[in-house]
């Protein structure tokens, strides 16, 4: 938290394409010119003068891509989220809740969190109980932490793995200082989707680009879930 009158980092003003190009950046954790131009539906070039304008405004971060096992040649430039952008994601007002938070007693911090968590968990039952499918409770249970600002989605890899995976953290702030917010977040996961094992991966507060979720469906022939 900022002490009294110490001034704020405030980025400079972004066009609504330039946003979209850091938004796009954020759900990858790194991205490419190629990456940015597919998403976007613009050209090479296009993709490159936004990235690299925002390299020079200093809210985004070049450095080499990780090569592919066997990749020739020099390379490729990819891009990441620079700290003075932060700001323009969604962080739920963390610096004036954990303010708030620090009014309270201990006992109270954890029965707002618990009760935070109880809310979302009904709610988000209520939506997944409309799917058939495990696939489509998986999707609805992603949409429902994008549409609370984590800019989350759903990745499959060839294998059969499925994550959750998180590009923005809503309650970054609030979670530095009260590890309640990380943990009711998987107890919430995990209570939503009992059907399924759910595993952290990946962790933003640990320098992680993303928070990631493995999914694994269970076997209903098991009689517990791994803690």
């Amino acid at each position: 938290m900022s002490e009294p009158g110490t001034p704020v980092s405030v980025p400079p003003p972004v066009t609504a394409t330039q946003r979209s190009v850091l938004y796009a950046v954020r759900r990858r954790g790194e991205a490419t010119v190629a990456d940015i131009a597919d998403a976007l539906g613009i050209t090479i070039s296009g993709a490159r003068q936004h990235l690299l304008a925002l390299v020079d405004d200093g809210l985004l971060e070049a450095g080499d891509a990780a090569r592919a096992p066997g990749q020739q040649g020099r390379p490729e430039r990819a891009y990441s989220i620079a700290a003075p952008a932060e700001s323009l994601f969604p962080r739920a007002y963390g610096e004036l809740t954990n303010q708030l938070l620090g009014f309270l007693p201990a006992a109270a911090v954890n029965d707002a969190f618990q009760s935070r968590r109880d809310v979302r968990i009904e709610a988000a039952r209520a939506r997944l109980a409309t799917k058939r499918t495990f696939d489509a409770k998986v999707d609805e249970l992603a949409r429902i932490l994008d549409q609370d600002g984590y800019l989350a989605a759903v990745e499959r890899d060839a294998d059969g793995t499925v994550r959750i995976v998180e590009r923005n953290c809503a309650i970054f702030a609030v979670a530095g200082e009260h590890p309640q917010a990380c943990s009711t977040e998987i107890e919430f996961l995990r209570a939503a989707l009992p059907e399924a094992d759910i595993d952290r991966q990946t962790h933003m507060l640990a320098g992680a680009h993303s928070c990631s979720y493995v999914v694994r469906r269970r076997d209903v022939r098991r009689g517990s879930r791994r803690v």
